[in-house]
C-alpha cells in the first residue's frame, strides 16, 4: 500500500512537471536567461572553448537584484551572504554599491575586506569559531559576531572585548525548499541567559538573529520568527539589557521551477510583521540575502556525455552529464532544488529520465526520486543550460575528485 501511494505521488509530481514545462518553459528561460549570457556562450562555443562545463554570471542581474533589495527594505542594512559566491568581481560590484557582508569564516572577512568593504560593513555570523580566529578578526577590524551559546561568549569576550554580539535563536523554518537543522541557535529562553553572560562579560549584547530556511518562499514566515525576537527583546529588557538589531537572516528565494513571489511582497510582509511586534519601537534590521542576490545571475553549462537504459524494457533513461553533485550540484542533495533545464530540443515530446553526473561514485545522482522530464530527441553531445546557478554552486565544487577540476566561472 505504502509502495503505491509512492508511486502515485511520484508520477503526480511528474506530470505535474511536464504540464509546467509544456505551458510555462519558454516564458521561465526568457526570463533567467540574459542576452548577455546568450552571447557568451556562443562566442565560447565558436572558439573551441566548451570542452567542460562552465558557469556563467551576469553581473547586471546581481546589481539589479542588490537594488531590488534596497528599495524592498530601505530600512534595513543589506549583508550579502558571502558563502553564497565570493567571487571577488561579485563582492566588488556588492562593496561598490554600499552592501554589508555577513562572513563565516576570516578568510571570507578578508575576501570582503580586499573587495572595498570596510570592517564596520562586516559581520562575523557563524556562531562556530576558533578563538583565534575571532582574534584575528577582531585585528582585521571586525567588531560584531554571533553567538548562541555562553561557550561562544567567553570566547569572543576573550578574543574581542567590547564587541557587540547578537545571539541566534531557534527557528522551524517552516515552508522552506532547503529547511535548516538545529545546528545553528539556542531555544530564545536561553538566547536571554547567553545575551546576560555577555553584558556581564563586557560585551555590548546587540540583538537577536534567526533563520527562516533557504528558498522560503512564505512571505509570512518571518512573522513568527519576529514575534519570538520580540520576547526575547521584552525579557532581556527586564534584566536591564537593552538591545537594538533584529538580524532576520537570508532565506529569499530565487526562481527555479516554480514562481516565488517578489522581493517587493517580503519587504510589506516583513514591515506588517516588525509593526505588529515591536510597535513604534522598531529595532535596527538586517537582512542577509545570498540566493536571492546572486542565484538567478547564473547559467551552467554542461554537455550530455550519455544517455542509456537499465533494461529492454525500462521506460526511463538515464542521462548522464559532465556535471553532477561534486561539480556544483550539491543541492540536489534528497532532491531539494530542482533546477530548470534547456536543450536544443525543447517543444519536443518529453519522457522521464534519471539525471547523473559523470564520477565514479554512485551518490552522483541527481534526481532519481522524481526522474525529471527531458526530450525524447535528446542525444549525447548536446548542450544543456541548468538555469538560476549563481548561488551554491562553484563554491560547492569539489577540488579534483575524479581528477576533474573545479567548475569553470566566468562573470560578465
Amino acid at each position: 500500500m505504502a509502495r503505491s501511494r509512492l508511486h502515485r505521488v511520484t508520477v503526480t509530481t511528474l506530470i505535474s512537471d511536464i504540464i509546467f514545462w509544456t505551458v510555462r518553459r519558454r516564458a521561465v528561460w526568457e526570463s533567467a536567461m540574459t542576452d548577455r549570457i546568450q552571447e557568451f556562450l556562443r562566442n565560447r562555443r565558436s572558439e573551441g572553448l566548451d570542452t567542460e562545463p562552465c558557469l556563467v554570471v551576469d553581473l547586471e542581474v546581481v546589481r539589479d537584484n542588490y537594488q531590488t533589495f534596497a528599495k524592498a527594505l530601505p530600512d534595513s542594512r543589506v549583508f550579502y551572504a558571502v558563502k553564497a559566491n565570493p567571487s571577488p568581481e561579485v563582492l566588488s560590484l556588492l562593496a561598490s554599491m554600499g552592501s554589508c557582508f555577513d562572513t563565516a569564516t576570516v578568510a571570507e572577512i578578508e575576501m570582503a575586506l580586499a573587495a572595498g568593504s570596510t570592517p564596520d560593513r562586516v559581520s562575523f555570523g557563524n556562531t562556530i569559531k576558533k578563538e583565534r580566529d575571532i582574534a584575528r578578526a577582531y585585528a582585521l577590524g571586525i567588531r560584531m559576531f554571533a553567538v548562541d551559546c555562553s561557550a561562544e561568549v567567553e570566547k569572543v569576550a576573550r578574543a574581542a572585548p567590547g564587541a557587540k554580539v547578537f545571539c541566534r535563536i531557534l527557528y522551524d523554518c517552516a515552508g522552506a525548499e532547503w529547511p535548516l537543522s538545529r545546528k545553528f541557535g539556542c531555544d530564545p529562553e536561553m538566547a536571554v541567559d547567553v545575551l546576560d553572560l555577555a553584558k556581564r562579560l563586557g560585551l555590548e549584547p546587540y540583538g537577536i538573529s534567526f533563520h527562516v530556511g533557504s528558498q522560503q518562499r512564505k512571505v509570512k514566515a518571518w512573522d513568527r520568527a519576529l514575534a519570538m525576537a520580540s520576547t526575547v527583546f521584552r525579557d532581556c529588557a527586564e534584566r536591564g539589557i537593552n538591545l537594538s538589531m533584529v538580524n532576520m537572516g537570508g532565506g529569499f528565494p530565487t526562481k527555479y521551477l516554480k514562481d516565488v513571489p517578489p522581493v517587493v511582497q517580503y519587504g510589506r510582509s516583513i514591515f506588517r510583521a516588525l509593526r505588529k511586534h515591536f510597535g513604534n519601537q522598531i529595532p535596527e534590521t538586517i537582512i542577509e540575502p545570498g540566493r536571492g542576490m546572486v542565484g538567478n545571475a547564473g547559467i551552467i553549462e554542461a554537455e550530455v556525455v550519455l544517455i542509456s537504459k537499465k533494461s529492454d524494457d525500462d521506460e526511463v533513461r538515464w542521462v548522464y552529464l559532465d556535471i553532477g553533485k561534486f561539480g556544483g550540484l550539491a543541492e540536489t542533495m534528497d532532491e531539494s532544488i530542482r533546477y530548470a533545464i534547456r536543450t536544443p530540443h525543447d517543444g519536443a515530446e518529453m519522457t522521464p529520465c534519471v539525471l547523473a553526473g559523470p564520477t565514479c561514485d554512485s551518490a552522483d545522482v541527481l534526481y532519481e526520486k522524481v526522474p525529471y522530464p527531458l526530450p525524447v530527441t535528446l542525444e549525447i553531445g548536446d548542450k544543456i543550460l541548468i538555469e538560476s546557478t549563481g548561488a551554491y554552486t562553484s563554491t560547492y565544487s569539489s577540488v579534483a575528485f575524479n581528477g576533474i577540476p573545479p567548475l569553470k566561472t566566468y562573470h560578465i
